[in-house]
């Protein structure tokens, strides 16, 4: 009867009947939204585990049944865990590519569900640019203006996020040591063409060692190979010795 009054106090006129499967669908649309809520919620600490743990197919496997979520959440981390899927060597080239190619549309669709989500730009970044591989060099710095301005975004949504400041040492490093052929690339694709030094390079890199330190294996590596660049082979000896020393858990640990 409270509910029946509280329904005609908001002017619905409907039938005693009709107006009981109306008040019993919001009942199961409301718990609906809640499990649903909660069942992305487990997803990503199942997700979030698996990565841990370095279960990159058992991981891959969990999050593409998502792949048609509105969850920016759970679409960035569908993107990582399709390209560490693509980066193993069990891996075959035809998926390998495919899964690239994957990677980009779902970090892109986790964009245009949350701009604001700081991973969200981060991996489309690393993902646009594993693309520019399959597409050729004046494609790759074709989009590396666009690369780095979703990595700065990254840093502005999040600026304690060490991953992607290394990731733009990573961008700075890249063009410091571009060759000459590929410098005369972006000079007819850009009228002021991106440049970097390495000196730029190890400063993104020392900041993101500062942020987190020992997060990554890669970014001591290139600490190491950046101070090779500046002949400073006693430095280099240090950063090189603790990325040998690193423990591999992944298979990019391996690599590195």
């Amino acid at each position: 009867t409270q509910v029946l009054r509280k329904g005609l106090r908001r002017g619905v006129v409907l039938s005693t009947g009709s107006f009981l499967v109306y008040e019993a669908h919001k009942l199961i649309s409301g718990f609906a939204e809640v499990h649903a809520s909660f069942k992305v919620e487990d997803v990503i600490e199942q997700a979030d585990y698996l990565y841990g743990s370095g279960e990159t197919e058992k991981l891959y496997r969990l999050l593409v049944q998502h792949k048609n979520s509105d969850d920016a959440e759970l679409l960035w981390r569908l993107a990582r865990s399709s390209r560490d899927l693509a980066q193993l060597g069990s891996t075959s080239a035809e998926e390998k590519r495919q899964l690239t190619y994957d990677s980009l549309e779902y970090a892109k669709k986790a964009l245009e569900k949350n701009e604001s989500n700081f991973a969200a730009h981060k991996w489309y970044g690393i993902c646009l640019s594993d693309v520019g591989d399959y597409e050729g060099i004046k494609t790759k710095i074709g989009n590396a203006i666009v690369i780095k301005e979703h990595f700065q975004r990254a840093i502005e949504l999040n600026p304690k996020d060490a991953t992607t400041i290394h990731l733009i040492g990573i961008w700075c490093y890249s063009f410091a040591e571009m060759p000459w052929y590929q410098r005369k690339i972006a000079a007819t694709l850009f009228a002021t063409p991106p440049t970097s030094t390495f000196q730029e390079a190890l400063r993104y890199f020392h900041m993101a060692e500062e942020a987190d330190p020992n997060f990554y294996s890669k970014n001591l590596l290139f600490l190491g190979k950046t101070y090779l660049k500046l002949n400073n082979k006693k430095m280099a000896l240090l950063w090189l010795s603790k990325a040998k020393e690193y423990p591999a858990q992944t298979e990019e640990d391996k690599q590195v």
